[in-house]
């Protein structure tokens, strides 16, 4: 079963922010897709609740130098 969460995440300003946001979460085990979206300062995630969760996946936007709120 997976679970899909939509985050307001502020700091990014580019494609290339969306791509590293992408990239770093796609590193934590238990995600499974992202979209992110500097336009509408939102990232989507679709993540397997039982290998990760709400926090660690916070905690991976936050090192990658954006804000969640």
């Amino acid at each position: 079963m997976t679970t899909s969460i939509t985050l307001s995440v502020t700091g990014m300003k580019c494609g290339g922010c969306e791509t590293n946001v992408t990239s770093k979460l796609g590193e934590l085990a238990g995600v499974i897709a992202v979209q992110a979206s500097h336009q509408q300062n939102s990232v989507i995630v679709e993540y397997d609740p039982e290998k990760t969760d709400i926090d660690a996946i916070e905690d991976v936007i936050t090192a990658a130098g954006y804000h969640v709120k």
